[in-house]
């Protein structure tokens, strides 16, 4: 009794360690949104302080943040669907015909890092004008969603029993009719999954953004860059940014979070 109520403990100690370690720098990143200047830069630490809104006010008033939020909403949302439309069904032919290279080459490309394609993504977009534009970003996004896409669908398309879509198509149906009658619906978590997943790692891009937008499609995570000066940092404005950056990714986890546990784990289980 003694010995497995050390375990309890012990285990809880360590998710508490951890939860601290993880969770530590995004309540400091909250309340400093809150702080003035002074109290940010304040040593030691002011851990009591009057709270303002002067930096959010500053952030969605001085530098029209709806802007930007609105850019990267337009940017994550087509390229995530664009990347569905693609990626599904090259998910499930790799699923069904065994097309295990071709799942490797696109994990593969997943891997590499971005700036690998950078250079040639910019003498491309800007040689047919469309630097500073949305297909740019919605193209070279799709370098981060289509793979994720992909490999989370192909495994899970491998879990859902063949003989559902056989029959299917003892009955008369086409593969193309099972496959959106019976395999996708079967895969809601999955399509959560791997949708979530993609949408936050577009929202969260800086690489690409940086170098192919500019002020009329500057996404938020260069947007951040407004508060950041030769003689000073705003940290004040930096803090503030970045939650209004993190809110958005946050709340669609904590939305989907059961779906995205069991499109994780449903792949690695076979039918």
């Amino acid at each position: 009794m003694k010995q497995s109520r050390f375990r309890h403990v012990a285990f809880y100690v360590m998710v508490l360690t951890v939860a601290l370690v993880v969770l530590f720098p995004f309540f400091w990143m909250l309340s400093s949104s809150f702080k003035t200047q002074v109290d940010i830069i304040a040593w030691p630490p002011r851990l009591v302080f009057k709270p303002t809104l002067h930096n959010y006010v500053k952030v969605f008033g001085e530098q029209d943040f709806l802007k930007y939020f609105m850019n990267s909403s337009i940017v994550g949302i087509s390229a995530v669907g664009a990347s569905l439309l693609l990626g599904l069904p090259a998910a499930y032919s790799i699923a069904r015909f065994r097309q295990k290279r071709l799942s490797v080459f696109i994990l593969v490309a997943r891997l590499m890092p971005g700036i690998s394609f950078l250079l040639p993504w910019y003498i491309i977009f800007s040689r047919l004008g469309l630097m500073d534009s949305y297909i740019a970003l919605i193209l070279s996004h799709m370098l981060i969603a289509l793979p994720v896409i992909v490999w989370i669908m192909s495994s899970y398309f491998d879990g859902v029993p063949t003989e559902l879509e056989e029959s299917a198509m003892v009955d008369g149906a086409t593969r193309q009719r099972a496959f959106f009658s019976i395999i996708l619906p079967l895969s809601g978590p999955g399509i959560v999954t791997a949708t979530t997943l993609s949408f936050i790692f577009s929202w969260n891009n800086f690489m690409f953004s940086q170098v192919l937008s500019m002020e009329r499609t500057k996404t938020l995570p260069i947007a951040v860059y407004n508060f950041v000066s030769y003689a000073e940092v705003d940290w004040g404005g930096v803090m503030a940014a970045a939650v209004a950056i993190m809110a958005p990714a946050i709340l669609l986890t904590m939305l989907f979070q059961k779906y995205v546990v069991k499109g994780l784990t449903m792949g690695a289980v076979k039918g």
